[in-house]
Protein backbone atom coordinates (compact mmCIF):
# COMPACT_ATOMS: atom_id res chain seq x y z
CA UNK A 1 0.00 0.00 0.00
CA UNK A 2 1.52 3.63 -0.78
CA UNK A 3 1.63 5.63 1.49
CA UNK A 4 1.07 9.84 1.18
CA UNK A 5 0.55 12.58 2.87
CA UNK A 6 -0.56 15.02 0.29
CA UNK A 7 -4.14 16.44 -0.37
CA UNK A 8 -5.74 15.43 -3.26
CA UNK A 9 -8.77 17.53 -4.80
CA UNK A 10 -12.27 17.50 -4.12
CA UNK A 11 -13.71 15.79 -6.56
CA UNK A 12 -16.95 18.04 -6.89
CA UNK A 13 -17.59 21.51 -6.44
CA UNK A 14 -19.41 21.73 -2.89
CA UNK A 15 -20.69 24.01 -1.11
CA UNK A 16 -20.77 24.45 3.09
CA UNK A 17 -18.24 23.13 6.09
CA UNK A 18 -16.18 20.01 5.58
CA UNK A 19 -16.08 17.71 8.60
CA UNK A 20 -12.69 15.53 9.20
CA UNK A 21 -12.55 12.60 10.85
CA UNK A 22 -10.15 12.32 13.56
CA UNK A 23 -9.03 8.90 13.14
CA UNK A 24 -5.71 8.20 11.23
CA UNK A 25 -5.78 5.31 8.86
CA UNK A 26 -3.73 5.22 5.77
CA UNK A 27 -4.91 5.43 2.39
CA UNK A 28 -4.61 4.84 -1.59
CA UNK A 29 -1.85 6.73 -3.66
CA UNK A 30 -5.01 8.98 -4.54
CA UNK A 31 -8.29 10.00 -2.64
CA UNK A 32 -11.07 7.92 -3.09
CA UNK A 33 -14.55 9.69 -3.61
CA UNK A 34 -17.60 8.04 -2.49
CA UNK A 35 -20.50 9.33 -3.31
CA UNK A 36 -23.81 8.80 -1.81
CA UNK A 37 -27.73 9.05 -1.93
CA UNK A 38 -30.83 8.29 0.02
CA UNK A 39 -34.68 8.43 0.17
CA UNK A 40 -34.70 9.44 -3.54
CA UNK A 41 -38.70 8.08 -3.62
CA UNK A 42 -38.71 8.55 -7.52
CA UNK A 43 -37.42 12.16 -7.54
CA UNK A 44 -35.17 11.11 -10.51
CA UNK A 45 -35.65 14.80 -11.94
CA UNK A 46 -36.16 16.61 -8.91
CA UNK A 47 -33.78 19.24 -7.51
CA UNK A 48 -30.10 17.94 -8.19
CA UNK A 49 -31.74 14.79 -10.20
CA UNK A 50 -30.22 11.47 -11.37
CA UNK A 51 -28.53 12.93 -14.46
CA UNK A 52 -26.77 15.81 -12.43
CA UNK A 53 -25.55 12.66 -9.75
CA UNK A 54 -24.20 11.12 -13.01
CA UNK A 55 -22.14 13.84 -14.17
CA UNK A 56 -20.81 13.99 -10.06
CA UNK A 57 -19.20 10.51 -10.79
CA UNK A 58 -17.65 11.38 -14.30
CA UNK A 59 -16.29 14.63 -12.70
CA UNK A 60 -15.00 12.50 -9.84
CA UNK A 61 -13.42 10.38 -12.19
CA UNK A 62 -11.24 13.16 -13.76
CA UNK A 63 -9.68 13.62 -10.65
CA UNK A 64 -9.30 10.31 -9.36
CA UNK A 65 -9.76 6.46 -10.93
CA UNK A 66 -11.21 6.01 -7.16
CA UNK A 67 -14.67 6.91 -6.91
CA UNK A 68 -18.25 4.82 -5.71
CA UNK A 69 -21.60 5.61 -6.37
CA UNK A 70 -23.88 3.99 -3.60
CA UNK A 71 -27.75 4.20 -2.34
CA UNK A 72 -28.95 3.63 1.12
CA UNK A 73 -32.49 3.03 -0.20
CA UNK A 74 -36.07 4.01 -0.66
CA UNK A 75 -35.54 5.23 -4.59
CA UNK A 76 -38.16 3.22 -6.48
CA UNK A 77 -41.09 4.59 -4.65
CA UNK A 78 -42.42 7.73 -4.15
CA UNK A 79 -43.87 9.33 -7.23
CA UNK A 80 -46.22 8.11 -10.43
CA UNK A 81 -43.55 6.63 -12.17
CA UNK A 82 -41.95 4.28 -9.65
CA UNK A 83 -46.14 3.37 -9.04
CA UNK A 84 -47.01 2.62 -12.89
CA UNK A 85 -43.72 0.96 -13.80
CA UNK A 86 -43.69 -1.21 -10.36
CA UNK A 87 -40.03 0.42 -9.88
CA UNK A 88 -38.47 -0.59 -13.31
CA UNK A 89 -38.24 2.81 -14.53
CA UNK A 90 -36.32 4.38 -11.33
CA UNK A 91 -33.91 0.65 -11.70
CA UNK A 92 -32.95 1.63 -15.18
CA UNK A 93 -31.89 4.92 -14.21
CA UNK A 94 -29.77 3.85 -11.48
CA UNK A 95 -28.66 1.77 -13.74
CA UNK A 96 -27.75 3.92 -15.75
CA UNK A 97 -26.28 6.52 -13.43
CA UNK A 98 -23.99 3.81 -12.29
CA UNK A 99 -24.26 3.15 -9.04
CA UNK A 100 -21.92 0.50 -7.67
CA UNK A 101 -23.73 -0.84 -4.09
CA UNK A 102 -27.24 -0.22 -3.11
CA UNK A 103 -29.03 -1.10 -0.46
CA UNK A 104 -33.15 -2.17 0.12
CA UNK A 105 -35.33 0.53 2.07
CA UNK A 106 -38.53 -0.37 3.67
CA UNK A 107 -40.27 0.89 0.47
CA UNK A 108 -38.22 -1.61 -1.93
CA UNK A 109 -40.59 -4.19 -1.08
CA UNK A 110 -43.92 -2.09 -1.92
CA UNK A 111 -44.36 -3.89 -4.64
CA UNK A 112 -44.67 -7.77 -2.90
CA UNK A 113 -41.62 -10.16 -2.84
CA UNK A 114 -42.23 -11.28 -6.03
CA UNK A 115 -41.44 -8.21 -7.91
CA UNK A 116 -38.48 -6.85 -4.93
CA UNK A 117 -36.37 -10.16 -6.69
CA UNK A 118 -36.70 -9.28 -10.18
CA UNK A 119 -36.65 -5.83 -9.37
CA UNK A 120 -33.24 -6.95 -7.92
CA UNK A 121 -32.00 -8.79 -11.17
CA UNK A 122 -32.80 -5.80 -13.30
CA UNK A 123 -30.06 -3.59 -11.09
CA UNK A 124 -26.91 -4.05 -12.18
CA UNK A 125 -25.39 -3.98 -8.73
CA UNK A 126 -28.07 -5.64 -7.29
CA UNK A 127 -29.25 -5.19 -3.64
CA UNK A 128 -27.26 -5.81 -0.74
CA UNK A 129 -28.56 -6.27 3.34
CA UNK A 130 -26.60 -7.92 5.80
CA UNK A 131 -29.60 -8.34 8.11
CA UNK A 132 -32.47 -9.41 5.85
CA UNK A 133 -33.07 -13.35 6.48
CA UNK A 134 -34.74 -16.09 5.03
CA UNK A 135 -36.28 -18.08 8.18
CA UNK A 136 -36.99 -21.21 6.36
CA UNK A 137 -33.40 -21.43 5.58
CA UNK A 138 -31.89 -19.49 8.46
CA UNK A 139 -29.54 -17.58 5.72
CA UNK A 140 -29.39 -14.54 4.58
CA UNK A 141 -31.50 -13.56 2.05
CA UNK A 142 -28.94 -11.12 -0.16
CA UNK A 143 -25.46 -10.83 -0.06
CA UNK A 144 -24.00 -9.01 3.19
CA UNK A 145 -21.26 -6.88 1.53
CA UNK A 146 -19.46 -5.41 -0.96
CA UNK A 147 -15.65 -5.36 -1.37
CA UNK A 148 -14.26 -2.34 -3.86
CA UNK A 149 -10.57 -2.43 -4.14
CA UNK A 150 -9.38 0.95 -4.89
CA UNK A 151 -5.44 0.83 -5.94
CA UNK A 152 -4.04 -1.42 -2.66
CA UNK A 153 -7.22 -0.32 -0.75
CA UNK A 154 -9.90 -2.70 0.15
CA UNK A 155 -13.07 -0.53 1.03
CA UNK A 156 -15.98 -2.72 2.18
CA UNK A 157 -19.71 -1.84 2.02
CA UNK A 158 -21.95 -3.18 4.71
CA UNK A 159 -25.86 -3.01 3.77
CA UNK A 160 -28.31 -2.59 6.78
CA UNK A 161 -32.07 -1.92 6.29
CA UNK A 162 -34.38 -1.20 9.45
CA UNK A 163 -36.27 -4.12 11.00
CA UNK A 164 -39.21 -1.59 11.14
CA UNK A 165 -39.72 -2.87 7.45
CA UNK A 166 -41.80 -5.66 9.14
CA UNK A 167 -44.37 -2.92 9.31
CA UNK A 168 -43.71 -0.11 7.71
CA UNK A 169 -44.04 -2.13 3.97
CA UNK A 170 -46.73 -4.16 4.34
CA UNK A 171 -46.65 -7.12 6.10
CA UNK A 172 -48.27 -9.93 4.27
CA UNK A 173 -45.36 -9.32 1.92
CA UNK A 174 -42.73 -11.54 4.50
CA UNK A 175 -45.17 -13.61 5.20
CA UNK A 176 -46.07 -16.84 3.77
CA UNK A 177 -50.20 -17.96 3.04
CA UNK A 178 -50.63 -18.96 6.85
CA UNK A 179 -49.25 -15.79 7.91
CA UNK A 180 -46.38 -17.07 9.42
CA UNK A 181 -42.92 -14.62 9.15
CA UNK A 182 -40.76 -16.08 6.45
CA UNK A 183 -37.94 -13.57 6.42
CA UNK A 184 -37.01 -11.19 8.72
CA UNK A 185 -34.42 -8.43 9.89
CA UNK A 186 -33.32 -9.70 12.70
CA UNK A 187 -35.50 -7.74 14.79
CA UNK A 188 -36.24 -7.97 18.58
CA UNK A 189 -37.11 -5.46 21.24
CA UNK A 190 -33.48 -4.45 22.18
CA UNK A 191 -31.65 -3.95 19.23
CA UNK A 192 -28.84 -6.60 20.11
CA UNK A 193 -29.72 -9.00 17.26
CA UNK A 194 -29.29 -6.20 14.64
CA UNK A 195 -26.12 -5.22 16.30
CA UNK A 196 -24.75 -8.85 15.98
CA UNK A 197 -25.60 -9.54 12.49
CA UNK A 198 -24.36 -6.36 11.19
CA UNK A 199 -20.80 -7.31 13.53
CA UNK A 200 -20.91 -10.43 12.03
CA UNK A 201 -20.32 -8.98 8.78
CA UNK A 202 -17.61 -6.17 9.56
CA UNK A 203 -15.90 -8.82 10.79
CA UNK A 204 -15.97 -10.79 7.77
CA UNK A 205 -15.01 -7.92 5.68
CA UNK A 206 -11.92 -6.86 8.08
CA UNK A 207 -10.95 -10.68 7.75
CA UNK A 208 -10.88 -10.53 4.15
CA UNK A 209 -8.77 -7.30 4.25
CA UNK A 210 -10.85 -4.57 4.32
CA UNK A 211 -9.10 -1.40 5.39
CA UNK A 212 -12.07 0.79 5.76
CA UNK A 213 -15.61 -0.44 6.29
CA UNK A 214 -18.79 2.02 5.94
CA UNK A 215 -22.29 0.67 6.85
CA UNK A 216 -24.74 1.75 4.33
CA UNK A 217 -27.94 1.78 6.63
CA UNK A 218 -32.12 2.64 5.72
CA UNK A 219 -32.02 3.14 9.54
CA UNK A 220 -32.96 6.69 10.33
CA UNK A 221 -32.51 8.99 13.76
CA UNK A 222 -34.96 11.34 14.35
CA UNK A 223 -38.34 9.39 14.48
CA UNK A 224 -36.98 6.30 13.91
CA UNK A 225 -37.30 3.46 16.10
CA UNK A 226 -34.65 4.19 18.07
CA UNK A 227 -33.05 0.91 19.34
CA UNK A 228 -32.59 0.21 15.35
CA UNK A 229 -31.50 3.82 14.18
CA UNK A 230 -28.12 4.71 12.78
CA UNK A 231 -26.48 6.50 15.93
CA UNK A 232 -27.18 3.05 17.62
CA UNK A 233 -25.98 1.03 15.50
CA UNK A 234 -22.66 3.01 15.10
CA UNK A 235 -22.39 3.04 19.02
CA UNK A 236 -23.05 -0.85 19.51
CA UNK A 237 -20.75 -2.01 16.81
CA UNK A 238 -16.94 -1.72 16.66
CA UNK A 239 -14.73 -1.65 13.10
CA UNK A 240 -16.79 0.91 11.09
CA UNK A 241 -15.14 3.93 9.98
CA UNK A 242 -18.61 5.61 8.85
CA UNK A 243 -22.45 5.33 8.36
CA UNK A 244 -24.00 6.27 5.40
CA UNK A 245 -27.37 6.47 6.40
CA UNK A 246 -31.30 6.72 5.19
CA UNK A 247 -34.73 6.43 6.23
CA UNK A 248 -35.20 9.83 8.11
CA UNK A 249 -35.04 12.42 5.55
CA UNK A 250 -32.39 14.32 7.48
CA UNK A 251 -29.89 16.27 5.79
CA UNK A 252 -26.67 15.28 8.25
CA UNK A 253 -23.78 16.55 7.05
CA UNK A 254 -21.08 14.75 9.62
CA UNK A 255 -22.28 13.66 13.11
CA UNK A 256 -19.57 11.30 15.39
CA UNK A 257 -20.40 8.68 17.56
CA UNK A 258 -18.34 6.97 19.74
CA UNK A 259 -18.55 2.69 18.96
CA UNK A 260 -18.60 0.39 21.49
CA UNK A 261 -14.92 1.15 22.09
CA UNK A 262 -14.65 4.45 22.18
CA UNK A 263 -13.71 5.66 18.42
CA UNK A 264 -15.48 7.75 16.45
CA UNK A 265 -17.83 6.68 14.01
CA UNK A 266 -18.95 9.51 11.20
CA UNK A 267 -22.58 9.31 10.35
CA UNK A 268 -23.39 11.35 6.86
CA UNK A 269 -27.43 11.46 5.08
CA UNK A 270 -28.53 13.18 2.83
CA UNK A 271 -32.35 14.35 2.91
CA UNK A 272 -34.97 13.32 0.25
CA UNK A 273 -35.77 13.99 -3.07
CA UNK A 274 -31.82 14.75 -4.41
CA UNK A 275 -31.81 18.13 -2.73
CA UNK A 276 -28.23 16.98 -1.81
CA UNK A 277 -25.93 14.56 -2.70
CA UNK A 278 -23.40 13.47 0.14
CA UNK A 279 -19.61 13.23 -0.56
CA UNK A 280 -17.09 11.04 1.53
CA UNK A 281 -13.43 11.66 0.78
CA UNK A 282 -11.33 9.09 2.12
CA UNK A 283 -7.82 11.28 1.68
CA UNK A 284 -4.27 10.26 0.70
CA UNK A 285 -3.56 10.65 4.32
CA UNK A 286 -5.85 8.45 5.51
CA UNK A 287 -8.72 10.77 7.00
CA UNK A 288 -12.05 10.60 5.92
CA UNK A 289 -14.03 13.86 5.13
CA UNK A 290 -17.86 14.43 4.85
CA UNK A 291 -20.13 17.32 2.64
CA UNK A 292 -23.35 17.45 1.63
CA UNK A 293 -22.98 19.04 -2.41
CA UNK A 294 -25.84 21.51 -3.44
CA UNK A 295 -24.22 22.77 -6.31
CA UNK A 296 -25.35 21.44 -9.60
CA UNK A 297 -22.58 20.25 -11.75
CA UNK A 298 -24.23 19.80 -15.00
CA UNK A 299 -26.51 16.98 -16.44
CA UNK A 300 -24.74 13.78 -17.91
CA UNK A 301 -26.66 14.12 -21.64
CA UNK A 302 -26.58 10.10 -21.65
CA UNK A 303 -28.76 9.68 -18.25
CA UNK A 304 -30.63 12.58 -18.55
CA UNK A 305 -32.09 11.35 -22.10
CA UNK A 306 -33.32 8.00 -20.43
CA UNK A 307 -34.95 10.11 -17.73
CA UNK A 308 -37.15 12.10 -20.41
CA UNK A 309 -37.24 8.73 -22.57
CA UNK A 310 -38.79 6.97 -19.09
CA UNK A 311 -41.03 9.90 -18.58
CA UNK A 312 -42.34 10.50 -22.03
CA UNK A 313 -44.03 6.91 -21.67
CA UNK A 314 -46.47 7.95 -18.78
CA UNK A 315 -46.83 11.03 -19.71
CA UNK A 316 -50.40 11.07 -21.46
CA UNK A 317 -51.87 8.66 -19.12
CA UNK A 318 -50.23 11.31 -15.81
CA UNK A 319 -51.83 14.74 -17.89
CA UNK A 320 -55.34 13.25 -18.03
CA UNK A 321 -57.78 15.86 -15.76
CA UNK A 322 -60.23 13.87 -12.95
CA UNK A 323 -61.17 17.59 -11.52
CA UNK A 324 -60.74 21.15 -10.00
CA UNK A 325 -60.00 21.96 -6.41
CA UNK A 326 -61.57 25.40 -5.69
CA UNK A 327 -58.88 25.30 -2.39
CA UNK A 328 -55.89 24.29 -1.86
CA UNK A 329 -55.79 20.33 0.38
CA UNK A 330 -53.56 20.54 2.83
CA UNK A 331 -50.84 18.07 4.34
CA UNK A 332 -48.67 20.82 5.75
CA UNK A 333 -48.95 23.68 8.30
CA UNK A 334 -49.44 26.91 5.81
CA UNK A 335 -47.97 28.98 8.44
CA UNK A 336 -44.59 27.26 9.07
CA UNK A 337 -44.47 24.38 6.47
CA UNK A 338 -44.17 21.56 8.71
CA UNK A 339 -45.82 18.29 8.20
CA UNK A 340 -49.12 17.60 9.53
CA UNK A 341 -50.25 14.64 8.54
CA UNK A 342 -48.46 12.57 10.89
CA UNK A 343 -49.27 14.06 13.85
CA UNK A 344 -52.59 16.62 13.62
CA UNK A 345 -55.66 16.87 11.11
CA UNK A 346 -55.56 18.76 8.00
CA UNK A 347 -57.65 19.54 5.18
CA UNK A 348 -55.89 16.74 2.55
CA UNK A 349 -56.60 13.53 5.10
CA UNK A 350 -60.57 14.77 5.69
CA UNK A 351 -60.75 14.38 2.16
CA UNK A 352 -59.14 11.38 1.18
CA UNK A 353 -61.12 9.75 4.63
CA UNK A 354 -64.31 11.20 3.11
CA UNK A 355 -63.69 9.95 -0.04
CA UNK A 356 -63.47 6.35 1.48
CA UNK A 357 -66.47 6.59 3.50
CA UNK A 358 -68.76 8.07 0.71
CA UNK A 359 -67.63 5.13 -2.28
CA UNK A 360 -66.90 2.27 0.20
CA UNK A 361 -70.27 3.01 2.51
CA UNK A 362 -68.94 2.18 5.81
CA UNK A 363 -69.71 3.93 9.32
CA UNK A 364 -66.28 5.42 9.82
CA UNK A 365 -62.70 5.46 8.33
CA UNK A 366 -59.60 4.94 9.37
CA UNK A 367 -56.24 5.42 7.49
CA UNK A 368 -52.64 6.25 8.35
CA UNK A 369 -50.99 9.38 7.59
CA UNK A 370 -48.02 8.30 6.14
CA UNK A 371 -49.95 6.97 3.10
CA UNK A 372 -50.66 10.76 2.26
CA UNK A 373 -47.49 12.20 0.48
CA UNK A 374 -48.46 15.78 -1.14
CA UNK A 375 -50.44 18.42 -1.27
CA UNK A 376 -53.20 18.81 -3.99
CA UNK A 377 -53.13 22.49 -5.16
CA UNK A 378 -55.91 24.59 -6.61
CA UNK A 379 -56.78 24.26 -9.82
CA UNK A 380 -57.53 21.20 -12.53
CA UNK A 381 -56.72 17.82 -10.67
CA UNK A 382 -54.73 15.65 -12.93
CA UNK A 383 -54.40 11.46 -12.57
CA UNK A 384 -50.54 12.35 -11.69
CA UNK A 385 -51.44 14.28 -8.92
CA UNK A 386 -53.62 11.81 -7.10
CA UNK A 387 -50.66 9.86 -7.34
CA UNK A 388 -47.87 12.07 -6.56
CA UNK A 389 -50.57 12.38 -3.63
CA UNK A 390 -51.29 9.04 -2.88
CA UNK A 391 -47.99 6.57 -4.37
CA UNK A 392 -47.99 3.37 -2.66
CA UNK A 393 -51.04 1.70 -4.56
CA UNK A 394 -53.31 1.26 -1.62
CA UNK A 395 -56.31 -1.21 -2.73
CA UNK A 396 -59.21 -0.12 -0.32
CA UNK A 397 -61.01 -2.74 2.02
CA UNK A 398 -63.83 -2.76 4.78
CA UNK A 399 -63.77 -4.78 7.86
CA UNK A 400 -66.38 -5.50 10.44
CA UNK A 401 -64.42 -4.61 13.79
CA UNK A 402 -65.34 -3.94 17.55
CA UNK A 403 -65.38 -0.74 19.49
CA UNK A 404 -62.47 -2.29 21.57
CA UNK A 405 -60.08 -2.88 18.43
CA UNK A 406 -61.22 1.20 17.42
CA UNK A 407 -59.98 2.16 20.39
CA UNK A 408 -56.86 0.18 20.30
CA UNK A 409 -56.28 1.25 16.93
CA UNK A 410 -56.62 4.88 17.74
CA UNK A 411 -54.22 4.10 20.59
CA UNK A 412 -51.54 2.68 18.84
CA UNK A 413 -51.70 5.45 16.25
CA UNK A 414 -51.93 8.16 19.13
CA UNK A 415 -48.65 6.38 20.89
CA UNK A 416 -46.19 8.51 19.55
CA UNK A 417 -47.69 12.11 20.01
CA UNK A 418 -46.32 14.55 19.79
CA UNK A 419 -44.02 13.21 17.77
CA UNK A 420 -44.60 11.76 14.18
CA UNK A 421 -45.87 8.78 13.19
CA UNK A 422 -46.21 6.89 10.00
CA UNK A 423 -49.62 5.11 11.98
CA UNK A 424 -51.01 8.29 13.31
CA UNK A 425 -54.72 8.11 12.30
CA UNK A 426 -57.06 10.51 10.17
CA UNK A 427 -60.70 9.67 10.46
CA UNK A 428 -63.81 10.03 8.69
CA UNK A 429 -67.46 9.66 10.88
CA UNK A 430 -65.42 9.54 14.23
CA UNK A 431 -63.61 12.31 16.31
CA UNK A 432 -61.20 11.60 19.01
CA UNK A 433 -58.89 13.54 21.54
CA UNK A 434 -55.65 12.50 21.65
CA UNK A 435 -54.69 13.78 25.92
CA UNK A 436 -50.85 14.57 25.46
CA UNK A 437 -50.01 14.57 29.36
CA UNK A 438 -51.03 11.36 29.55
CA UNK A 439 -48.05 8.89 28.61
CA UNK A 440 -48.33 6.32 25.94
CA UNK A 441 -48.47 2.37 28.11
CA UNK A 442 -48.69 0.67 24.19
CA UNK A 443 -46.75 -2.40 24.10
CA UNK A 444 -45.50 -3.93 21.29
CA UNK A 445 -43.89 -7.23 21.05
CA UNK A 446 -40.54 -7.82 19.34
CA UNK A 447 -41.29 -7.30 15.82
CA UNK A 448 -42.97 -3.85 16.59
CA UNK A 449 -46.59 -4.72 16.40
CA UNK A 450 -49.12 -3.97 19.22
CA UNK A 451 -49.42 -6.10 21.68
CA UNK A 452 -51.61 -4.39 24.31
CA UNK A 453 -52.58 -1.17 26.42
CA UNK A 454 -50.55 -1.54 29.81
CA UNK A 455 -52.20 1.33 31.57
CA UNK A 456 -54.20 4.31 31.16
CA UNK A 457 -55.47 5.50 27.60
CA UNK A 458 -54.43 8.67 26.03
CA UNK A 459 -56.98 8.92 23.47
CA UNK A 460 -60.57 9.24 25.20
CA UNK A 461 -63.80 11.18 23.89
CA UNK A 462 -64.41 8.47 20.90
CA UNK A 463 -68.04 9.27 18.57
CA UNK A 464 -68.98 7.74 15.99
CA UNK A 465 -71.50 8.75 14.09
CA UNK A 466 -72.02 11.69 16.96
CA UNK A 467 -72.65 8.40 19.51
CA UNK A 468 -70.19 7.73 22.09
CA UNK A 469 -67.96 4.59 21.21
CA UNK A 470 -69.52 1.12 22.22
CA UNK A 471 -66.45 -1.22 23.15
CA UNK A 472 -68.75 -3.70 22.72
CA UNK A 473 -70.33 -2.52 19.39
CA UNK A 474 -69.17 -4.04 15.71
CA UNK A 475 -68.90 -1.17 13.30
CA UNK A 476 -67.71 -1.64 9.71
CA UNK A 477 -64.54 0.31 9.23
CA UNK A 478 -63.13 1.54 5.44
CA UNK A 479 -59.59 2.31 4.67
CA UNK A 480 -57.09 0.50 2.98
CA UNK A 481 -55.94 -3.52 3.35
CA UNK A 482 -52.68 -2.41 4.16
CA UNK A 483 -53.77 -1.59 7.95
CA UNK A 484 -57.01 -3.18 7.86
CA UNK A 485 -55.71 -7.03 6.72
CA UNK A 486 -52.22 -6.99 6.14
CA UNK A 487 -51.23 -5.43 10.02
CA UNK A 488 -49.53 -2.35 8.42
CA UNK A 489 -47.75 -0.25 10.79
CA UNK A 490 -48.06 -2.53 13.51
CA UNK A 491 -52.09 -2.40 13.50
CA UNK A 492 -52.75 -6.74 14.31
CA UNK A 493 -55.53 -5.90 16.62
CA UNK A 494 -57.79 -6.41 12.99
CA UNK A 495 -56.32 -9.36 12.17
CA UNK A 496 -59.13 -11.87 11.96
CA UNK A 497 -61.67 -9.38 11.23
CA UNK A 498 -64.50 -10.15 9.15
CA UNK A 499 -63.51 -8.85 5.32
CA UNK A 500 -66.59 -7.16 3.86
CA UNK A 501 -64.83 -5.77 0.97
CA UNK A 502 -61.20 -6.78 -0.07
CA UNK A 503 -59.45 -5.22 -2.86
CA UNK A 504 -62.33 -4.27 -4.94
CA UNK A 505 -61.06 -0.85 -6.10
CA UNK A 506 -57.95 0.65 -5.15
CA UNK A 507 -56.90 4.26 -3.43
CA UNK A 508 -56.70 6.74 -6.15
CA UNK A 509 -59.54 5.36 -7.85
CA UNK A 510 -61.94 5.58 -5.09
CA UNK A 511 -60.62 9.52 -4.99
CA UNK A 512 -61.53 9.70 -8.43
CA UNK A 513 -64.87 8.02 -7.91
CA UNK A 514 -65.70 10.45 -5.15
CA UNK A 515 -64.72 13.95 -7.11
CA UNK A 516 -66.37 13.12 -10.57
CA UNK A 517 -69.68 11.23 -8.84
CA UNK A 518 -70.08 12.84 -5.78
CA UNK A 519 -68.95 16.31 -5.63
CA UNK A 520 -69.67 16.88 -9.36
CA UNK A 521 -65.81 17.40 -10.46
CA UNK A 522 -65.10 20.33 -7.92
CA UNK A 523 -63.15 19.88 -4.55
CA UNK A 524 -65.10 23.01 -3.05
CA UNK A 525 -65.28 25.24 0.22
CA UNK A 526 -65.48 22.02 2.63
CA UNK A 527 -61.93 21.73 2.83
CA UNK A 528 -61.67 25.59 3.05
CA UNK A 529 -59.38 24.99 6.96
CA UNK A 530 -55.95 23.27 6.42
CA UNK A 531 -56.56 22.17 10.13
CA UNK A 532 -59.68 20.59 9.24
CA UNK A 533 -63.05 20.53 11.22
CA UNK A 534 -62.51 19.21 14.42
CA UNK A 535 -62.40 15.63 13.96
CA UNK A 536 -58.84 14.74 16.20
CA UNK A 537 -59.10 17.33 19.45
CA UNK A 538 -55.55 17.36 21.40
CA UNK A 539 -56.47 18.31 25.21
Amino acid sequence: MQKQWKKGLLACLTVGLTIAAPLFTWAADKEIVILHTNDMHCGINDNLGLATVAQMKQNALQKTPYVALVDAGDAVQGAPIGKLSKGEAVINMLNAAGYDFAIPGNHEFDYGMERFWQLNKKLKSGYYSANFEDLRTKKLALPAYKMLQFGDTKVAFVGATTPGTLISSTPSFFQDGQGKYIYGFNEDETGRKLYKALQKSINAARENGADYVFIVGHLGLNGSIEYWNCENVAANTRGVDAVIDGHSHERIQGKYVKNYVGKDVLIAQTGTKLKTVGQLVIGTDGKITSTLVKTDCGDDAKVQKIISREIAKYEPLLQQPVGEALVQLRSNDPKTGERLVRNNECSLANFVTDAYKAVLNCDVVMVNGGSIRNEIKTGVVTYNDLLEAFPFGNMCAVIEASGQQILDALEMGASHYPEEFGGFYQVAGMEYTINKSVPSTVILDEKGNFSRVGGLYRVSDVRIGGQPLDINKKYTVGGTTYVLKDGGDGNVMFKGCKLLKDGEISDVDAIMEYIQKLLDGKIGEQYNNPYGDGRIRIK
